[in-house]
């Protein structure tokens, strides 16, 4: 693969699991980054567990190794279009992935999820593990 990515939280999930060693790849020989959204998800996730400290000591080191990605007014533009495209289509999604997809359009990233949702955005590139 060459060029820029974004990776969504189900892959960094994965990866913090031990489930996929994508993510690991890509950041030895790609620019890899991670929203604050994503950020946030996983943040959400590692409050809830039974090992917050473990966890959260996860979302640490991870963020250490990518390029975190902020949203702004261009942003909440994509984001606006891309959510009444979705809700003229009749094909809602979660509104956290609505975001990252923003984040992905605006700084022209790849975007790396499971979801297959994002597939009903119009001109997202992504890869769908």
């Amino acid at each position: 693969m060459n060029g820029k990515f974004i990776i969504d939280a189900n892959v960094i999930i994965d990866y913090l699991r031990g489930k996929n060693n994508l993510l690991s790849q890509l950041m030895e020989n790609e620019v890899v980054s991670i929203s604050v959204i994503v950020i946030g998800e996983l943040i959400f996730g590692a409050e809830n567990s039974i090992q917050i400290k473990k966890h959260l000591s996860q979302v640490e080191e991870l963020l250490s190794k990518v390029n975190i990605v902020g949203i702004d007014y261009e942003t909440a533009k994509i984001y606006g279009k891309i959510r009444a495209d979705l809700r003229k289509k009749g094909t809602p999604i979660p509104e956290n992935d609505i975001w990252i997809a923003a984040t992905a359009m605006q700084h022209n990233f790849t975007l790396i999820t499971n979801d297959k949702h994002f597939a009903n955005i119009n001109l997202l590139k992504y890869k769908e593990l």
